[in-house]
């Protein structure tokens, strides 16, 4: 960067370096973006659920609503250790490699069908809509429902592939607008509900489940001995219900997009995401199976039962088919939304495998204009097309396939949380509740208990679910055997390059030339502005003090690297450097950490006191904060700053300049 008082600096070796990895949301969004998965599931469950046990599926939806209260806590406590906290991390710190590429290839089951169940879903309720309206206006066509509803569904998945291509603030933003928009239906259909009960009375639904030779699966033979209200009967009964908390393992993965303060914000969060859920899944499904006759509820609306629902409200028909609309509307919207939340949750579960090098590194070059992993959202939505394609439009197989991928997630998970309260003896900032110390030895009560019911649950799903257990154990193996070959060939690679092993995970960036050194050019938009100078990984206590400090409404934070050396060209380096890739993803692991988004800059020069000053006057910062110098004392690094300030600035400008480190502050005005 040449010395050139009063100019603007411009150019060639001025580089931003942008990365998908920070773009931080407010609680809000984030518990939208994780509800557009689990409260979407009331368009459907209800019918999957009764279709397996019977009436008493209302009772058993609502049991799964109230215990994934405790699954929430187990993420809540995973994410309080690991900023990227989701199943694959907290299995391998707590069972190593083999167990975490297990979980996470059953994990990705779950995903893969998550978007296509939901999309198919929304396609079925509109398509009813259409059947049921289009006559009454004398339009004879008639759709065939399941052809629709996967043409449907292919366009809703490329749709929201899209929209993760540009980015997570964008695809967050379309699942605030969808929950806005469900809220409003469901508090229009619990008032109708329950003014039409008042009316008409009702009957609470039996609470003794009733299974058919497809719901008991291998335990057909022993139907004899199991007992409805028996230990296994609630098991089995239970398990067809547990779809209704699919969704969870999101929590986990929009974590590290979660703003500051990080871990209030994610029980926020999850607290919204428990309260909204369970009140609108379960009630939905109590009120269809009491309002609904039970002539037409199985065999008309078991695919789309709160359409069937507004259908026999009290009430005129024509206000009752205006509201049906406006619920398909909401259901294309949220069942559309969990589309875009499977996709933004398998795009951070494949990032952790690529970091720990599982996955090929071309996958993970980021794009070039977005900055997100687009290779890896392309795959997922590619195995979600299929995966429509294949269906056929049948919702009851999807979900009996999908509930596989849900419960051995949340198994593997809530083991490993387990595991790590024995191996990893550091302090947690959050733990699941009902804890025990006997002779300084804890007990786990309540962690324990927690993962004792989703064993069991699981366990009994292998024997009742057959099309989950054949079609899940396929596709976890399949992906399970892709992974450990491609993790021995990232190996072989690397060795041959004469790395000897993988060392942490390494963020991958793009680097773009910087025409002039400008706030706009750098993406500040607030009214003040902070330069933080870093050079080495291991020191960077003054970054992460100034992120904890600041106002994110009002100040950018510019986190500037000098590459010293000789002459000022970056030698035609598309790729960083090793050294930066570690100062790189040091820096975007403190910022998610913290929460905040910064601006990261590299800049090559042979005098880095005058490159932090230059930035800090082109960038008009109110503020510049360092590190401490091995080399120099704290003073002469203040002395250093302002000779090298008072060379570029022409006109009196205020810079406050701060030296942090280890329990200790040297600030000056200049």
């Amino acid at each position: 960067m040449p010395n050139i008082p009063g100019k603007k600096t411009t150019a060639s070796n001025v580089i931003l370096v942008t990365t998908a990895m920070l773009s931080f949301i407010s609680f809000w969004r984030a518990a939208a973006i994780v509800l557009c998965d689990l409260a979407s599931t009331v368009y459907y469950i209800g019918g999957i659920a009764e279709h397996a046990i019977g009436k008493a599926a209302p009772w058993f939806v609502l049991g799964v609503m109230l215990f994934s209260y405790t699954v929430r806590a187990i993420y809540i406590e995973s994410c309080s250790m690991f900023v990227r906290g989701g199943v694959y991390r907290v299995v391998k710190e707590a069972m190593g490699g083999t167990l975490a590429k297990l979980s996470v290839s059953a994990l990705m089951f779950d995903y893969v069908l998550t978007g296509p169940i939901s999309a198919v879903s929304a396609g079925q309720y509109l398509v009813g809509l259409l059947n049921t309206t289009l006559p009454r206006f004398h339009i004879a066509w008639h759709f065939q429902a399941d052809l629709f509803s996967v043409l449907f569904a292919i366009a809703v998945t490329l749709y929201f592939w899209w929209q993760n291509v540009k980015g997570m603030h964008e695809s967050s933003d379309k699942a605030l607008k969808i929950m806005i928009v469900t809220t409003i239906m469901a508090v229009i259909v619990i008032i109708w509900s329950v003014i039409t009960l008042w009316i008409r009375g009702f009957h609470w639904p039996p609470f003794a489940p009733v299974f058919n030779a497809e719901s008991l699966g291998w335990l057909h033979g022993f139907k004899d001995t199991i007992k409805p209200i028996g230990l296994l009967g609630i098991t089995i009964a239970f398990g067809h219900s547990l779809l209704a908390m699919s969704g969870e393992e999101s929590l986990a993965q929009v974590y590290r997009e979660i703003e500051a303060p990080k871990l209030k914000n994610l029980e926020k969060a999850g607290f919204i995401v428990f309260l909204y859920s369970m009140l609108l899944t379960s009630l939905v499904t109590f009120f269809a199976v009491m309002i609904i006759p039970d002539s037409v509820r199985m065999s008309q609306y078991s695919d789309n039962l709160i359409s069937g629902l507004t259908m026999y409200f009290v009430g005129p028909d024509t206000i009752k088919l205006f509201f049906q609309a406006f619920v398909v509307f909401v259901g294309f919207l949220i069942l559309s939304g969990a589309v875009n939340t499977s996709i933004i949750g398998s795009n951070g579960v494949m990032n952790r495998l690529g970091e720990d090098g599982i996955l090929p590194e071309f996958l993970r070059k980021p794009h070039s204009k977005f900055g997100t992993s687009s290779r890896l959202i392309n795959l997922t939505v590619g195995l979600q097309i299929l995966t429509i394609i294949m269906c056929r439009g049948n919702i009851y197989i999807l979900g009996e396939a999908y509930a596989f991928g849900v419960i051995w997630s949340f198994v593997f998970k809530s083991l490993a949380v387990l595991v790590l309260r024995y191996k990893d003896k550091t302090p947690r900032e959050w733990r699941v509740p009902f804890n025990i110390k006997i002779k300084g030895i804890e007990f786990p009560i309540g962690l324990g208990l927690i993962f004792i019911v989703l064993l069991a649950t699981a366990l009994v799903n292998l024997l009742t679910k057959q099309v989950a257990t054949i079609w899940g154990a396929v596709f976890t193996l399949v992906f399970f055997i892709i992974f450990i070959v491609s993790e021995r060939v990232n190996a072989h690679k690397l060795r041959k390059q004469g790395i000897l092993g993988h060392h942490g995970h390494v963020d991958r960036v793009n680097l773009n030339q910087v025409e002039l050194l400008t706030p706009d050019a750098c993406r500040c938009t607030k009214a003040k502005r902070v330069i933080v100078a870093v050079r080495g990984p291991k020191k960077l206590v003054h970054l992460q003090k100034v992120l904890e400090e600041i106002d994110p409404e009002e100040t950018d934070v510019v986190v500037l690297t000098s590459k010293v050396g000789k002459g000022y060209e970056l030698e035609g380096h598309s790729e960083p450097i090793p050294t930066e890739d570690e100062l790189f993803t040091r820096v975007i692991s403190i910022a998610e950490k913290v929460g905040r988004y910064v601006t990261l800059l590299s800049v090559p020069t042979n005098d880095p006191y005058y490159v932090m000053a230059r930035v800090a006057y082109d960038l008009k910062a109110q503020e510049l904060a360092l590190g401490k110098s091995e080399k120099f004392s704290p003073e002469v690094q203040m002395e250093e700053i302002a000779v090298a300030w008072g060379s570029v600035t022409q006109e009196p400008r205020p810079l406050r300049i701060r030296i942090i480190w280890d329990g200790a502050e040297l600030k000056e005005d200049l």
